[in-house]
């Protein structure tokens, strides 16, 4: 059984900014070494069968140039697609598009990945929520791909939402928001700032806002 907080451990978080042709945008980063061979983790997070055992149905096209729709959440283009090292897609929710990247290379006999994730956040939006708007659901969802990976399982998507609700999955949240908090001040956020946007994130995604 995959263990939620070691899981959270093994990931590195860098938060920073970068300039696009359409404005600054924050960039969120998240890497980790999986314990799987590089072929079996590209399946994993390409294959439309396999997608649904560890993060959500999904309908569409996972090609080059197709669109792709998660059941009740993102949807988005296939930008880019580089097999099995990379691929690029927008991110449409809520009426925003955002941009992803998935990059995997192979280390060690298992698989190191980085997911990417730039968006356009407003100023206030940032100071409100800081990284762990996203971070905190990214980590989740790395949460179930390496309990789809792991020979011994862990959370399964349809434990998941109970789970999350669980003291162990309370424990998680707070853990996650707190290695954001950590991540942001390592970018230069001032502490105060940080915490103030972790403390509404962490409350916002425990049902306490």
């Amino acid at each position: 059984m995959v263990d939620a907080q070691q899981q959270l451990a093994a990931v590195r978080r860098t938060v920073g900014t970068r300039e696009l042709e359409t404005g600054p945008a924050r960039v969120a980063v998240l890497a980790e070494r999986l314990d799987a061979p590089l072929d079996e983790v590209w399946d994993a997070v390409t294959s439309a069968e396999r997608i649904p055992r560890w993060f959500l149905p999904i309908s569409g096209e996972l090609r080059l140039g197709g669109h792709y729709q998660l059941e009740g959440h993102a949807g988005g283009t296939v930008r880019r697609c580089d097999p099995p090292r990379s691929f690029a897609a927008t991110w449409e929710f809520g009426g925003e598009v955002s941009w992803i990247e998935v990059r995997l290379r192979p280390a060690d006999g298992g698989t190191d990945l980085e997911l990417e994730h730039l968006a356009h956040v407003s100023e206030q939006r940032w100071a409100q929520y800081g990284p762990g708007a996203v971070g905190l659901g990214w980590d989740s969802m790395l949460l179930g791909l390496a309990s789809h990976l792991a020979p011994e399982g862990g959370i399964t998507p349809e434990e998941g939402p109970e789970w999350l609700a669980s003291e162990e999955g309370l424990r998680f949240l707070r853990a996650g928001s707190e290695a954001w908090y950590e991540a942001s001040v390592a970018a230069g956020t001032p502490e105060p700032e940080a915490r103030a946007a972790a403390d509404r994130t962490l409350a916002a995604y425990t049902g306490q806002e």
